[in-house]
């Protein structure tokens, strides 16, 4: 599978640009945009970009559905992991690359990556890494 960019809004940029900043002043401390403003910004990104309809925040086990009315579960990150609740029918995976772009990492059925993730931690969650994803996405495309 070919790598695919996604282009991110400009305001992105802005926002790397000041924890940019921040970091240089302060290198005592980690400033990053994560949490519920890398998660939003990853669910608006991936409806712009696949034509899917977002759900309400919060919304149990998956943020959009497709336009085969799927559950979709989209994960945004900036590191080398997503963190799931569950399975979901279609999972689309973006890490941040830069303040203009995102790698398309992986987007198809979830399943295959439910079934590779670790143990649920104290909070529910189960991790799985980037590079697992990629190995599951490469041997699909074979």
């Amino acid at each position: 599978m070919n790598e695919r960019k996604i282009a991110l809004p400009p305001a992105v940029a802005t926002i790397y640009k000041a924890t940019a900043e921040l970091n240089a002043e302060f290198p005592l401390r980690s400033f990053t945009p994560d949490g519920h403003l890398v998660g939003h910004l990853g669910e608006v990104i991936a409806a712009r970009e696949f034509g899917l309809e977002l759900l309400p925040n919060s919304h149990p086990g998956h943020d959009a559905v497709d336009s085969s009315r799927r559950c979709v579960q989209i994960k945004l990150t900036a590191g080398d992991c997503i963190s799931m609740y569950a399975d979901c029918d279609r999972l689309i995976v973006m890490r941040i690359e830069s303040a203009q772009w995102a790698e398309l990492v992986y987007d198809g059925d979830g399943a295959p990556i439910w079934a590779i993730a670790g143990k649920q931690q104290k909070n529910g969650q189960s991790r799985v890494g980037l590079a697992a994803i990629r190995r599951v996405r490469d041997q699909r495309s074979e």
